[in-house]
């Protein structure tokens, strides 16, 4: 396997074949040489995936050739070494994005000597997806990165979120009274007061098994910065951190009532998500509105995207609905699901649609949101439901010679099965027929419309109840 100094030689060093000195010396030409061959430039951006590299190479070479890099992509390579790792970026001081996906870094960095001292202050995106790295390694590595901005953690089997570990976090006075009992209260609290990566404002977290909200709540407490929250195909059931009975009072400590209900307080969905702007909940497992609701609380969200859950299984609604009912529930979100912003217009119609769904539903069935809506659009009427098809059957007054009858027609039949129908009546075949439509508010002004096609139908004609059908015979037509 090739040590990253190999695979930039053999991917920027210099050709053989340019060295050699040509064969035709027949003309004189004068070149520019720069100081250095381009071939042996490494550029600013350096991509280097699957290149099997597992090592860093030879510490000289490398500062030589990538001093100016400060964009590094070494995904799916065969690192697997901390050490290598931090020997190929301490030879990149400039360095503002680094990809390692794909890189089997699951050892632990905790058994691996790192000068303290050693700060990569212009890194801002880091992106460590399918690394399977741990808990404490991912810890240790912020601490060398102050200006991180942008994390990837996505695809690392991730089930829960332990930033803090109880070592580190525990601050707990211990008793030396070995009959007392010693009261701990970490790490179920502690994680929240450990804002130690302020500067973290995105955090991609895609395809990890956890699926409790509360794990996810440590998130923000980890990066109280927070703006943007990618979590699709995470299995989350619900955003309500109480799920499983847990009610956010430990009952290993006491607490008074009050205390408990402030707890609860602290423990809400959103608590840690202050400045949460963006959130991805597409394809994950939310399946009540109330989740929803629960969107609606987070304090600085204007983007969401919640799409492929099963909430959206069931099909009561269709995808114009959907979007309306999300709207509603949602009056601080401005782009849903993508696309422009929601206008005023479109959230008016929105609300209001939602307080006639909800109208037609029992009481106990209303949301909250349904009353606040009402606050503000009033109690609506409900839409009139307007038919514009025409009336299925007509009766009309048919007339051949001195006999007059007056039948129901289908207005959807043609003038062809009409005739047919009419044969009896008639006393003639329906090949020796012509039918002429009289319309009975346009007697006077307009004579008799005669029924020339045979395939169209009746309600072509605009027929009413009350018009008149006039059954005449070619023959005598023919006679006079």
């Amino acid at each position: 396997m090739p040590s990253l100094l190999e695979a930039l030689e053999q991917k920027y060093g210099e050709s053989s074949t340019e060295s050699e000195g040509s064969e035709d010396e027949g003309i004189s030409v004068a070149i520019f040489v720069p100081c250095k061959s381009p071939r042996t430039i490494v550029p600013s951006l350096l991509v280097l995936n699957d290149c099997d590299i597992a090592t860093a190479g030879e510490k000289e070479a490398l500062v030589a050739k990538c001093a100016c890099v400060e964009e590094l992509d070494l995904a799916k390579n065969k690192l697997n070494d901390w050490p290598e790792v931090f020997g190929i970026l301490q030879q990149m001081p400039r360095l503002k994005f680094v990809n390692l996906s794909f890189n089997q870094l699951n050892t632990p960095l905790k058994n691996v000597e790192v000068d303290r001292n050693l700060r990569w202050q212009q890194l801002r995106n880091l992106v460590l997806n399918s690394t399977y790295i741990d808990w404490e390694s991912v810890q240790r590595m912020l601490d060398h990165l102050p200006g991180l901005e942008e994390l990837h953690l996505s695809m690392n089997d991730y089930n829960n979120v332990d930033l803090c570990s109880q070592e580190k976090c525990c601050e707990c006075e211990k008793n030396d009274n070995e009959h007392e009992e010693t009261k701990c209260f970490c790490p179920g609290t502690v994680y929240k007061k450990k804002q130690q990566h302020d500067g973290i404002k995105k955090l991609h977290f895609n395809a990890n098994p956890v699926d409790k909200w509360k794990e996810v709540c440590k998130l923000g407490y980890a990066f109280p910065s927070l703006e943007s929250l990618v979590l699709a195909d995470c299995p989350i059931e619900s955003l309500d951190i109480e799920i499983n009975g847990d009610t956010g009072c430990n009952r290993n400590y006491e607490r008074s009532e009050s205390e408990c209900e402030s707890g609860n307080t602290e423990e809400s969905p959103h608590n840690s998500f202050r400045a949460l702007k963006f959130l991805n909940l597409n394809s994950t497992r939310l399946s009540t509105w109330d989740d929803i609701e629960r969107l609606s609380k987070f304090p600085s969200l204007q983007c969401v995207r919640v799409q492929g859950c099963p909430l959206w299984e069931s099909n009561e609604y269709t995808e114009h609905e959907r979007r309306q009912l999300l709207i509603a529930r949602l009056p601080n979100v401005e782009i849903l699901n993508g696309g422009g912003a929601i206008g005023s217009d479109e959230r008016e119609d929105a609300e209001r649609a939602f307080i006639r769904y909800y109208m037609e539903k029992p009481e106990s069935d209303r949301p909250e949101r349904y009353f606040e809506l009402v606050a503000i659009h009033g109690k609506l009427d409900p839409l009139v439901n307007v038919d514009l098809r025409p009336e299925k059957r007509v009766k009309v007054t048919f007339t051949c010679g001195s006999n007059s009858e007056v039948r129901s027609v289908d207005v959807y039949r043609t003038v062809i099965d009409l005739k047919t129908k009419l044969e009896p009546f008639a006393g003639f075949s329906a090949a020796k027929m012509r039918l002429f439509y009289v319309d009975q508010e346009l007697r006077d002004m307009q004579g008799p419309e005669e029924m020339k096609y045979p395939h169209k139908q009746l309600y072509s004609y605009n027929i009413r109840s009350g018009d008149e059908i006039i059954i005449d015979c070619k023959k005598k037509i023919t006679e006079k």
